[in-house]
């Protein structure tokens, strides 16, 4: 055994020091590119394949070889920035090329929303697309593969279901899966009748989809998360191929299927929630008047946030103005790429927050566009000034108001008063031909 190592903790590690075993896996992805027809891969523990000499090295061979192939060079490269081997955590380290499931926004977002102190800060770098992990190197925020929830780990409704993992009929005995799920059941573990706990835990749910569709990078979602899929609180399911995996198609959670659509639908018609560049704070001027940067940051009073406020470790609620403006990109035909002007508040905190709306030179009104509480449906149009009752455990979505002839249909907001979403046009969508980006 002494001449063995394993850096994956599921058998021997291939040894990427051995031209023979490199020239195995180009020839194997060559061969799934041009004979099997895949646009990319999605590399398992990929810091293993990086352990040329022990050490994880970012100018291994294996990347070398990636980046001169004129076929594997041109797919989607993915990876599982760690494995278990020492040093193996490698999350924004990857050359250039690649792209990288982030573990950093992962975690940051499960603490930011279970109220966890310095979290305020990070879940603003996460929220942006991870600048401080992928900037260094050349990268832009499509380098960050953002995700609440994976195969390894609870689903989504486990993860507001369960503080404990439950991996009892794995048959060893406790020791497998994570023991660290940054979790939270809200006072029953698993299932419960309790009204208020499922509305909640329903409310979380939604927070959770809607931070992740509302994030710089590229989202990444759970098969079944966005129909309430449970595994009874089992967080390592390699091993079940039954009922505690399967998706159970007769009890599926309609509103959060449309609630989930209806995000995304947001996503895809607004740039703005997909920069293909990071923001950089600098002002964007518009008709000579506009002098906003492409985005600020708030405090629950309507002010902009200061140093101080980021280190405070009691922030639980936190406004972001995302300029539609601000872009500074073009489409396919070298068109400025515009939006409109979007406010996005969070509040993590167990109690509501009166959140003021920033000054009139952001926007002149607002509509509100989403609500994870349900408490602003079917509200007038909100003046800059006004106060947003803004429910604990929740988030809310205001675009600037526009005038037109057909009123703004607030979708999701009226989706979770009524129980039904309608999918209808936002104001400002951008043209079909640009939602291929």
């Amino acid at each position: 055994k002494r001449y063995y190592t394993d850096y994956t903790g599921t058998g021997n590690s291939l040894n990427v020091g051995n031209p023979h075993a490199l020239q195995l896996i180009m020839d194997s992805l060559r061969y799934w590119v041009l004979e099997m027809h895949v646009d990319g891969f999605r590399f398992d523990l990929a810091a293993t394949l990086a352990r040329e000499f022990y050490d994880v090295d970012r100018l291994a061979t294996f990347f070398e070889l990636v980046q001169q192939d004129p076929v594997v060079s041109q797919v989607k490269l993915i990876a599982e920035p760690w494995d278990v081997g020492p040093g193996g955590y490698q999350v924004g380290n990857f050359p250039p090329q690649w792209t990288e499931w982030n573990g950093k926004y992962r975690d940051t977002v499960r603490d930011f929303w279970r109220g966890e102190p310095q979290a305020l800060g990070e879940f603003a770098s996460r929220l942006t697309g991870s600048s401080d992990l992928y900037a260094h190197s050349g990268r832009w925020p499509v380098a960050s593969i953002n995700f609440v929830t994976a195969h390894d780990g609870f689903t989504l409704r486990d993860l507001v279901s369960y503080e404990q993992k439950h991996n009892e009929a794995n048959g060893e005995d406790g020791r497998d899966g994570a023991d660290d799920n940054r979790s939270m059941n809200f006072g029953v573990e698993g299932p419960t009748d309790d009204p208020q706990v499922n509305e909640l835990r329903e409310r979380m749910q939604r927070n959770f989809i809607a931070t992740l569709l509302l994030s710089q990078g590229v989202p990444m979602l759970l098969h079944g998360d966005e129909l309430g899929r449970t595994q009874g609180g089992n967080n390592n399911g390699y091993a079940q191929d039954n009922e505690i995996t399967w998706i159970d198609w007769e009890n599926v959670d309609a509103s959060l299927i449309d609630f989930t659509s209806a995000l995304a639908r947001l996503r895809r018609d607004h740039p703005t929630f997909r920069r293909r560049r990071f923001f950089d704070g600098r002002p964007v001027r518009r008709e000579e008047v506009e002098r906003i940067p492409d985005i600020v940051w708030l405090r629950p009073d309507g002010t902009q946030m200061q140093p101080e406020d980021w280190d405070s470790g009691f922030g639980r609620s936190i406004g972001v103005f995302l300029n539609g403006n601000g872009i500074r990109e073009r489409d396919r035909r070298g068109e400025p790429i515009t939006d409109l002007h979007f406010l996005v508040l969070f509040n993590a905190g167990d109690e509501p927050v009166e959140f003021t709306l920033p000054d009139v030179e952001f926007s002149p009104n607002w509509d509100v566009l989403v609500d994870t509480a349900g408490t602003l449906a079917n509200t007038e149009p909100v003046h800059p000034g006004a106060a947003v009752d803004l429910a604990a455990k929740s988030v809310v979505v205001l675009c600037e108001h526009v005038e037109e002839e057909v009123e703004v249909e607030r979708f999701v907001a009226a989706s979770l008063a009524t129980g039904t979403v309608s999918i209808d046009e936002v104001p400002g969508a951008a043209p079909k031909e640009e939602l291929s980006r």
